[in-house]
Formats: structure tokens, sequence, C-alpha cells
């Protein structure tokens, strides 16, 4: 059920985080017992950058207001509108876009007898073929068709 609910809520918040110039990334619902959580997680649309906590203020007040006024979760909810993370995986091309400037750790299947390579450092450029990764002075260009797992890091 609650992935029927998860359909219905992106469906109908779609549009709302859209009109706030962000990407809806996801909708996730849980429940325990009576109560329910609403999580809703949004993004940049596109390229590099950050989302700061006034953005967030905002897609936050107009989810809100669309679930109050079309009333789709029943009983009472937690709602929690936030973005992927830090260290978020990265699988479609905007993600790897999104990352432009970040440091990840990206790991390849290998595939027809060559082994998996692991390659940490800076995503320098990303499109809809191939991400490069820059470590230690030497950029690594990688088919995103190769990539088998990918996530941002944190540095310190």
């Amino acid at each position: 059920m609650t992935d029927t609910l998860a359909s219905r809520l992106t469906d109908l918040l779609g549009p709302v985080v859209e009109a706030e110039g962000l990407f809806l990334e996801g909708v996730q619902t849980t429940r325990a017992g009576k109560h329910s959580v609403v999580r809703v997680i949004v993004d940049l649309p596109d390229g590099p950058g950050d989302l700061d906590l006034d953005r967030i203020g905002e897609a936050t007040a107009a989810v809100s207001a669309a679930l109050d006024d079309a009333d789709p979760v029943k009983g009472q909810y937690t709602l929690e509108v936030s973005t992927p993370g830090a260290e978020r995986e990265l699988r479609t091309p905007r993600h790897f876009r999104r990352a432009v400037g970040h440091s990840a750790t990206v790991t390849t299947g290998g595939g027809e007898g060559s082994a998996p390579l692991t390659v940490t450092g800076v995503v320098t450029h990303a499109d809809d073929e191939a991400v490069t990764i820059e470590a230690d002075g030497t950029a690594t260009a990688l088919r995103l068709d190769d990539i088998a797992s990918a996530r941002m890091i944190v540095v310190f």
C-alpha cells in the first residue's frame, strides 16, 4: 500500500516541487502504527551547486500546502523534506552532473577480462555518456555504462 501512496504522492508533488524550481528526487512513505512519515527528497534540477535551507523551507511550505489541499494521506503524518544528502548515490547522468566539483568514489564493473577499477577524486566533468574524475593530478574518464557503483563522499 505504501508504494501506491508514494506513487500518488510523486504524481501530486512533482509539479509542486518543479514550480519551486527544484527536482523531485523521490517520495518515501513509512507507517508506524497510526502515524505515517512522508519523506520528500528534492534537489536542484541539474548541474553543480548546493541547495540552501531557505529553498528547502520554501519547498516544504509548498509541499505541505499541496498535501493539505489534496489530503492523500490518511490519519496523522509527519512531513520531512530534505536533499539526497552529501554522500548520495550517483546513478543517472543528472546525478553525475550535480556532483561536478564534489568528491566521489566510482567503481566500474570490469568486464571482458578487465578487473573492476575504483577511482576516488573530484568530479570535474559529466555529461550523458561519461564522467571525469581527477585524483592526484590525473584525470580518469569513465563511461557511465561501465560504472557499477558511485557515491559522493565528504572529504575532511
